[in-house]
């Protein structure tokens, strides 16, 4: 089978597209053909090596050298004590630590595994997995009225935060660069900030939920703007605002009365089940950036990785 691989950290030379044995499943696993698999910014993450907790998988060397997590595939071979799956099932799944689904197959642990809804189709449903648990865990509690504001909204999490948190009634602004302006109004933003040339933490509005996708900002410069009992979420960003977010904004938390602090996304099969509910009610609807083959995946990162790509980058590893 085809296959994406590397074995050294670094960008996109890295990566070489072989010819690998298929994979046999082990016991509480199953083969899927790989039939789309989105591109997620945590594979670009995993490619450099940057942030360090990018390097759980192996300090030094990748520990795995398929990347690729949010798999949509229909199953080929059942494991050992598989019973409630068969072949032929159209099944998707979220494994960011153990990726896999820039290949023609992989092997997919059952206890990660959910059933694609009948009517979503496979290059939707693929850009839903990881970008879907971040938007559901980033804007949990938002209440309408509130004021939310999304920092990095025009990449793959931040439209669905959008609408997510534009579907419990609140005010929200998106901050990415002035391409993306259209993109993120199109989604349902309220307002728009081209980071570029405004930073929103010099602005004098109060936020009652910051839900921050690459984090760019110290929390000095953050606290200041969040409204009392307000909320701020780290979701991604340099180990330095990952520190300044558990250690920093915490502290400030305690005194201020702001709940600051790092958000967990949870793709497993029960999340899923309801991000494809979503999306078939028309609540959750990704916008998809493209479709590509094996052969475009270094050039797909790389837009990623540079944050160009607006919306979600599919790959399609059987054409």
């Amino acid at each position: 089978m085809r296959a994406v691989t590397y074995h050294e950290y670094g960008g996109p030379d890295r990566l070489s597209l072989v010819d690998l044995p298929v994979p046999e499943p082990k016991k509480a696993e199953v083969r899927v053909k790989v039939l789309a698999c989105g591109i997620n910014l945590s594979d670009w993450e995993n490619l450099t090596g940057s942030p360090l907790y990018a390097r759980l998988g192996g300090l030094f060397r990748p520990g795995r050298p398929v990347l690729g997590s949010d798999i949509v595939g229909e199953i080929v071979a059942l494991g050992d004590g598989v019973t409630d799956w068969a072949v032929g099932d159209r099944v998707w799944a979220e494994v960011v630590m153990r990726g896999g689904g820039f290949a023609q197959e992989c092997t997919l642990p059952v206890n990660r595994l959910a059933r694609v809804p009948e009517d979503l189709d496979n290059v939707t449903a693929a850009a839903l997995p990881q970008p879907g648990s971040i938007a559901l865990a980033g804007t949990k509690g938002v209440k309408a009225g509130q004021k939310v504001l999304i920092n990095g909204a025009g990449g793959a999490s931040g439209p669905l935060a959008i609408q997510l948190a534009k579907e419990a009634g609140a005010h929200v602004t998106g901050v990415d660069h002035a391409g993306k302006a259209a993109f993120m109004q199109a989604r349902g933003a309220d307002r728009v900030i081209d980071y570029r040339s405004t930073d929103f933490a010099d602005e004098d509005v109060h936020y009652d939920l910051i839900l921050d996708l690459v984090g760019t900002r110290p929390m000095r410069r953050i606290a200041p703007i969040l409204a009392h009992g307000g909320r701020y979420r780290l979701i991604g960003g340099t180990m330095r605002a990952l520190f300044s977010a558990l250690f920093v904004g915490f502290a400030r938390g305690v005194v201020s009365g702001k709940k600051i602090g790092v958000g967990a996304a949870e793709g497993d099969p029960a999340t899923l089940d309801r991000i494809g509910a979503l999306a078939m009610e028309g609540k959750l609807t990704p916008e998809i950036a493209g479709t590509l083959g094996l052969d475009g995946v270094p050039e797909a990162l790389a837009q990623v990785g540079a944050g160009a790509a607006a919306g979600k980058l599919v790959v399609l590893p059987n054409g």
